[in-house]
């Protein structure tokens, strides 16, 4: 039976398949409620399963009372083996459903732990890049981890709960037909004693919010030191970088802290009333066995039986704790699930002409078909710009918004800061979705990349800019993702990023091991493999942001030439200022304030426009002689 890793199909499918059910995310009890129903069937066989592995506390009391009053104590040898064989009977049968329990409840752990990890996996490849203009990284790495965990712990916690409810209910059915009064009372003491913790709760629930969001600030800041480590270590920023980390790290451990102290209280009441609850029952049991109302063997049973109550009562308070925390969880898991991509369903889009010019209209830019155009800047965000046009993606000018309040906020001024961010975020989804659903701007052809299906705009045009990144996995996998090139193939996009190097240095040739964004290699070694990923693909229409602004000039030179050659014939875009590479170009265009402003031959633009040559040479005036030395020296 094949139950993991369990088949999520939400937010996202195989080509030719339809999306499985989304989660409901009206509310946190909605969505829990959802993550419940996803695997009923786990769960109410682990609670059935339960019951009986519960048998010998809840049967097992009563058996033994009976062996001390119709065996022992009536010195009945055969009584006495009667009832102790039944008493062994059930513990072979509770020890057995006991490991089946277990099973079930590690399985439906798992499927609600892992089936959340996969559901934000598919919602990240469902939304792209517009994801991170709604939703800092760490809240959804948070949701991805312990979040997910959280959801797994709750499906355990039902059938456990369940499970003892209905122990509970029998041990109370038998002591309340023995004595009702007793009965009476161990009915009551599990609900009193859970509301006794209820006003505890509150407290706990916003401080464990707390600890979350502390926790993904720290994440996020984590995230972000290693993917910079190498540039901090150049500037010499480890230690502010260190010192940052460090009081977030303070102020996360501060907030665990707070809620562990709220977490023990809850706990010491559970223990302190289930303590009370024992002694008034072996007390009035005992005021029973001396009034001649129970024998003996019964209050052995009752005594049993009360020592048994400890673990349902714990049960519920530990229920009423992993309810809260997976409702924190719940509220931040919804603030990504329920975002939904911004591109509009276009169920008769215009397909995308074979041939044809890339214009954009903003900028004036135009990439005429079959050239290598060169995009010279002075200044790179114009470029970077200019390229998430050419590939239609959202601008990236627009910071996330948490739904995490900070320390000290509750009350209504927590309710109306939570419906301000809310607020602040349908506004980022209804601006994404005007900036998406408008004519786009830039046409291929004659057909405006906001009427082609962004399916048809993904495969034909491919942007790779310096913020593409390198997954851990194998050097083949980083290279050929997709599993559709020969080796031939793969090796000439490695000449030609001239990236033999990271072959040759990782054991294991093709299938070498490349750590997480590519950590082990060098920054020139990293932009080599995601430049020969990129070229790997062949695209009809390649744009690359500064390719080799992390190699040297000789193995600048010699891509360069590589790729002009490799792509000849095909239309490709470039964003660099570097001389090694315009002397390539069919065609080099000068940006000014985010408008071409000239185009032409490197060479002619060199000699002709002083504009040019103060963003080629970076330095004003610069003799036209110096650059093209430099063009020219020995590479």
């Amino acid at each position: 039976m094949r139950d993991f890793p369990p088949e999520i199909s939400a937010f996202f499918s195989a080509p030719g398949q339809q999306p499985g059910p989304a989660p409901d995310t009206r509310s946190p009890a909605a969505f829990l409620r959802w993550v419940l129903r996803q695997q009923w069937q786990v769960i109410a066989l682990a609670t059935a399963v339960g019951v009986l592995w519960q048998l010998p506390l809840t049967v097992g009391p009563w058996l033994f009372g009976k062996a001390v009053d119709h065996g022992i104590l009536a010195e009945s040898l055969s009584g006495t083996l009667f009832w102790a064989s039944l008493l062994l009977l059930v513990t072979l049968i509770g020890a057995t459903f006991g490991i089946v329990m277990h099973t079930l409840i590690v399985r439906s752990w798992l499927i609600g732990l892992y089936g959340t990890t996969k559901m934000v996996t598919r919602k990240v490849a469902q939304m792209g890049h517009v994801l991170p203009r709604r939703t800092p990284t760490g809240e959804v790495l948070s949701v991805s981890s312990s979040d997910s965990d959280e959801f797994g712990a709750l499906t355990e916690i039902i059938s456990r709960s369940g499970s003892q409810l209905v122990a509970y209910l029998v041990v109370a059915a038998i002591v309340l037909s023995t004595s009702p009064m007793l009965g009476i009372l161990m009915l009551v003491a599990a609900p009193v004693l859970v509301a006794a913790a209820l006003p505890l709760l509150r407290p706990l629930h916003r401080r464990q919010q707390l600890e979350r969001a502390r926790n993904s600030d720290l994440t996020s800041m984590a995230t972000d030191i290693v993917a910079g480590l190498r540039i901090l270590r150049g500037i010499g920023g480890e230690r502010t970088f260190g010192r940052n980390y460090d009081d977030q790290s303070q102020l996360a451990r501060k907030a665990g802290v707070s809620a562990g102290i709220w977490q023990a209280a809850i706990e010491a009441v559970g223990v302190l009333f289930s303590g009370v609850f024992i002694v008034l029952l072996v007390w009035l049991g005992t005021r029973q066995v001396i009034s001649g109302d129970l024998t003996i063997g019964q209050l052995i049973s009752f005594l049993g039986y009360a020592l048994f109550m400890v673990y349902p009562i714990q049960t519920f308070f530990e229920l009423a704790q992993k309810v809260t925390r997976a409702t924190v969880s719940a509220r931040k898991a919804i603030a990504i699930f329920e975002q939904k991509p911004p591109w509009p369903d276009q169920a008769e889009s215009t397909p995308l002409p074979d041939h044809g010019d890339l214009v954009d209209e903003l900028s004036g830019f135009v990439a005429r078909e079959g050239l290598l155009t060169i995009v010279v800047t002075g200044v790179p965000e114009d470029t970077a710009a200019l390229a998430d046009r050419l590939g239609r993606y959202l601008p990236s000018d627009t910071e996330p918004v948490s739904q995490v309040l900070e320390e000290g906020v509750k009350g209504r001024a927590a309710r109306r800061a939570l419906a301000e961010r809310i607020a602040e975020r349908a506004r980022l989804a209804a601006l994404d979705e005007e900036l998406a659903s408008r004519t786009w701007g830039v046409r291929l052809g004659d057909v405006d990349l906001g009427a082609a299906s962004l399916d048809d705009v993904r495969r034909r045009i491919l942007v790779s800019d310096t913020g593409s990144q390198l997954f851990a996995g194998s050097l083949q996998d980083a290279i050929d993702p997709h599993g559709r090139l020969t080796r031939e193939q793969a090796e000439e996009a490695v000449r030609v990023a001239n990236a033999e190097d990271v072959y040759d240095a990782l054991p294991g040739g093709w299938q070498g091991v490349l750590d997480e964004r590519g950590r082990g290699l060098s920054g020139g070694q990293r932009q080599r493999v995601v430049l020969a990923r990129a070229l790997a693909t062949e695209a009809e229409i390649l744009v690359l942001v500064e390719p080799t602004s992390a190699v040297d000039a000789h193995t600048e030179a010699r891509i360069a030439e590589r790729v002009a050659e490799v792509r000849r014939g095909r239309t490709t875009v470039i964003s660099t200022v570097s001389p090694l590479w315009l002397h390539h170009a069919d065609v080099v265009v000068l940006m000014e304030d985010g408008r071409v402003t000239e185009s032409g031959r490197h060479e002619d633009l060199l000699r002709d426009s002083a504009a040019y040559r103060r963003v080629v040479t970076r330095a004003m005036d610069a003799p036209v002689e110096e650059v093209a030395a430099h063009e020219h020296s020995p590479v």
